[in-house]
């Protein structure tokens, strides 16, 4: 099947309310161009130096989402670009973005990402280190960005009930800071978490953001 066709596969099957971020990562332009000319405006990318080569060459109304650990000394890179960073891991990071938006006169959207896999090499903040963030007014007052909901990866395991509970765990966090600290905020309303392999357990539990490459664009091409 080609490029659009799988696009719009996934598509028809994602429910109102939950948006495609196509994961474009280590795809040429002209492939990437085929999602792009099938209707498709998101794009997820992982790499700063990838981003910000290819977001020049393609069109002006694609959003851009960062979905891959940011390093600090790349943030400046991408801001021009990007329409939000999903991987917010810390408090630094995020005073960063801010700093460096506001540099340039911008406000950008971002996900505070949440660690809830088994494994070690994720990033994001465990569950109760980001109550405690909140709690003590740690992300208050950034002018720069707005904080629009979480982000998460469940394990990469076969175990489908090990990934429901992640997600569910990602729900859980989401209506209980969206209670406690954000409920005069209307626009913090995003939950990204779903890939290729386990998007429809994500929607389930209330996925608004589902982050698929492989089964649109194919293996990647390294």
């Amino acid at each position: 099947m080609s490029v659009k066709e799988n696009l719009l596969a996934v598509k028809r099957q994602l429910p109102q309310g939950t948006e495609l971020v196509a994961v474009s990562k280590f795809h040429p332009v002209d492939v990437v161009m085929q999602a792009y000319e099938a209707g498709q405006r998101i794009f997820g990318e992982n790499r700063a130096q990838e981003l910000v080569a290819k977001a020049p060459q393609m069109p002006d109304d694609i959003c851009w989402h960062f979905i891959g650990h940011l390093q600090t000394n790349k943030v400046r890179q991408i801001i021009p670009y990007v329409s939000m960073i999903q991987s917010v891991d810390s408090v630094r990071l995020l005073q960063l973005i801010n700093k460096e938006a506001q540099r340039i006169g911008r406000t950008v959207d971002v996900l505070l990402q949440l660690h809830v896999a088994q494994e070690e090499a994720k990033s994001g903040f465990a569950v109760d280190e980001l109550l405690t963030v909140l709690t003590l007014g740690e992300m208050d007052g950034l002018e720069a960005v707005r904080i629009r909901g979480l982000m998460a990866m469940a394990s990469l395991t076969e175990d489908e009930q090990q990934i429901e509970r992640e997600f569910a765990l990602v729900q859980h966090t989401f209506d209980v800071v969206k209670e406690e600290f954000f409920a005069d905020a209307n626009d913090f309303d995003q939950i990204s978490m779903g890939m290729s392999h386990d998007w429809p357990i994500a929607v389930r539990h209330g996925s608004t953001l589902v982050r698929v490459g492989t089964a649109i664009f194919g293996p990647r091409e390294y």
